[in-house]
């Protein structure tokens, strides 16, 4: 990956009704990558995932991780809501 590359806050939604919460700076691969279990640890034993929200590329990596952290943070009901806050 380019470090020039602007990147996306998604949130993706496991088979099992839980959440996850990640960053990437190609929305389709990643999603690819998860629900094909070569992605994060937590959704290998969720998939299928499907996305329920994202903003666009348009964050630094820093910036993305600060975001991403302090949205795993938040309790399940109030996710999606601070995702659409930062679009």
């Amino acid at each position: 990956m380019n470090r020039d590359n602007k990147y996306c806050i998604y949130l993706l939604e496991c088979a099992d009704g839980t959440y996850y919460c990640g960053i990437t700076t190609d929305m389709g691969t990643r999603l690819k990558q998860h629900n094909a279990g070569k992605a994060a640890k937590y959704t290998r034993g969720r998939s299928p995932v499907n996305i329920l929200v994202k903003t666009e590329n348009c964050y630094t990596k820093n910036m993305a991780l600060k975001i991403e952290h302090s949205i795993k943070k938040l309790p399940k009901h109030r996710k999606v809501a601070a995702i659409i806050a930062e679009t």
